[in-house]
């Protein structure tokens, strides 16, 4: 919920809505820009195919041929990812954006699913990466002290 009791819905929408609170920071590029556009691409990639792709996963109930159905759609879609990290530090190259916190926070989640990273030789570089940039090791930080994740 914003200041003026608005709510605002959706991960891209807010991820861009943050990023332009703070533009001293420079986590989204200019709005109006191909760059921003390229933002927007990657925002909509991994909330419809990586993000919306491995949710049924979290349904234990979900039967074993199904699971593998979805696993493989969500590999290929994993398989685009490697293609652009690995000759890239990050998704808009050499630039940390907001996609890269939401791809992070969403790659974290492939522990769950019993899903190892090693299998995309760039993912596991890019996430020590993305885990070792100061903000983001002090909110993994405070994760821990908040509720630690049972593995």
């Amino acid at each position: 919920m914003l200041d003026d009791a608005q709510v605002l819905t959706e991960g891209p929408a807010i991820l861009q809505y943050l990023a332009d609170l703070r533009p001293k920071y420079g986590l989204a590029p200019e709005n109006g820009s191909l760059e921003r556009v390229r933002l927007q691409e990657w925002l909509n990639f991994i909330t419809a195919e990586i993000h919306a792709g491995s949710s049924p996963l979290f349904d234990k109930s979900l039967p074993t041929a199904v699971q593998e159905t979805v696993k493989a759609k969500l590999f290929r879609r994993l398989d685009i990812v490697e293609a652009r990290l690995a000759d890239a530090d990050y998704l808009m190259g050499k630039r940390f954006t907001v996609a890269d916190v939401y791809l992070f926070t969403v790659l974290g989640w492939m522990r769950f699913f019993s899903i190892g990273l090693d299998r995309w030789p760039s993912l596991p570089g890019y996430m020590r990466r993305v885990a070792e940039r100061p903000s983001v090791s002090a909110a993994l930080a405070r994760e821990q002290e908040i509720a630690p994740v049972a593995e």
